[in-house]
């Protein structure tokens, strides 16, 4: 894989993103909007968590992204009994009288964490350690997961009963929090033909690890004009209530506002867009464009929020129209 200059790999990126858009709809019918945030996620060296009721393909989604970049999926569903081995591993007693280490799922690509908050804090953190650390450690022995490695957790919104919601500190490891909706009346009708027929779809392989490792880097490398930078921060600062730079949103509907993560992500990601796009640096619409899904899980409601029915969309919008 050899490019000439960055630009000509910034080109040949889009060119891949297009084909690898076509391979998943090959499965997944619309949600096109739900299929980009995770393409600029995976790009971005981030993971997502992902709230929809069941039915809605979550699981068919992560398992056609993996398939059309050829690489390793591993699912975990997670219950009340679920024990932090049960995601990493255990060490076994084998033959020789000598510990073996038995790798878990989470040695894998892509790993699919489905209803996160249905197991206890214990087992959630094991995951999230690994997320942030890119390894773990058992035994005194640190073991390092395969890049590129990518988690993609669900969320339930309707059962809330015996659940374990994440703390905000957990949430703040995700950079997306993306809703999937109901499909519209054509999108379900397609499903539905789809479905319950002997059509069988065969996605080919766009990338490769190696590829996609490329990519990630050279998303890194994108210039950014300092306005953009300063647009970002200053739209992650705004949500702070209580504070000079506060937005009067924010003072009245907000306990706590997005940190410093939130900032760093809104860049990685408007890069990431502006290069599925066809541009070779990122401009305040790349940022808009990331801004909703990073920063949904970043901000806290207040009680007069929640009493007076303002969503935390409704107050994002006003954040980005106060420019």
């Amino acid at each position: 894989m050899q490019y000439k200059s960055d630009v000509e790999a910034i080109d040949a990126f889009g060119e891949k993103i297009v084909v690898l858009r076509k391979e998943i709809a090959k499965i997944i019918v619309g949600q096109n909007d739900v299929v980009n945030d995770v393409i600029i996620s995976i790009f971005s060296k981030g993971h997502v968590l992902l709230v929809g009721v069941p039915g809605l393909a979550k699981t068919l989604l992560v398992n056609t992204i993996s398939r059309v970049l050829g690489l390793n999926y591993s699912r975990i569903q997670f219950t009340p009994d679920l024990m932090p081995s049960d995601i990493i591993g255990t060490e076994i007693l084998d033959q020789s009288r000598s510990f073996k280490f038995i790798k878990g799922p989470i040695f894998a690509n892509i790993i699919l964490a489905d209803e996160i908050n249905r197991t206890p804090p214990k087992t959630q953190s094991a995951l999230l350690e690994a997320m942030q650390e890119k390894a773990i450690t058992v035994a005194g022995q640190t073991y390092h997961l395969t890049e590129p490695f990518f988690v993609l957790a669900t969320q339930n919104p309707i059962e809330q009963e015996g659940t374990y919601p994440l703390p905000e500190a957990q949430l703040d490891r995700f950079m997306f929090n993306i809703w999937l909706d109901y499909p519209s009346f054509k999108e379900e009708i397609d499903v539905v033909k789809t479905t319950t027929t002997n059509y069988e779809a065969k996605p080919e392989v766009v990338l490769h690890a190696d590829e996609i490792i490329y990519f990630q880097n050279l998303i890194r490398k994108i210039p950014v004009p300092d306005n953009v930078y300063e647009y970002a921060v200053k739209l992650a600062t705004k949500t702070r209530p209580n504070r000079k730079e506060s937005h009067p949103w924010a003072n009245e509907y907000l306990t706590w506002g997005a940190g410093p993560r939130a900032s760093q992500y809104l860049i990685i990601g408007a890069k990431c867009h502006a290069a599925i796009n066809g541009k070779y640096s990122p401009d305040i619409e790349d940022v808009k464009h990331v801004t909703t899904s990073i920063l949904r899980h970043r901000i806290v409601r207040n009680y007069k929020a929640e009493a007076e029915g303002i969503s935390i969309e409704k107050i994002i919008d006003e954040f980005l129209k106060d420019e």
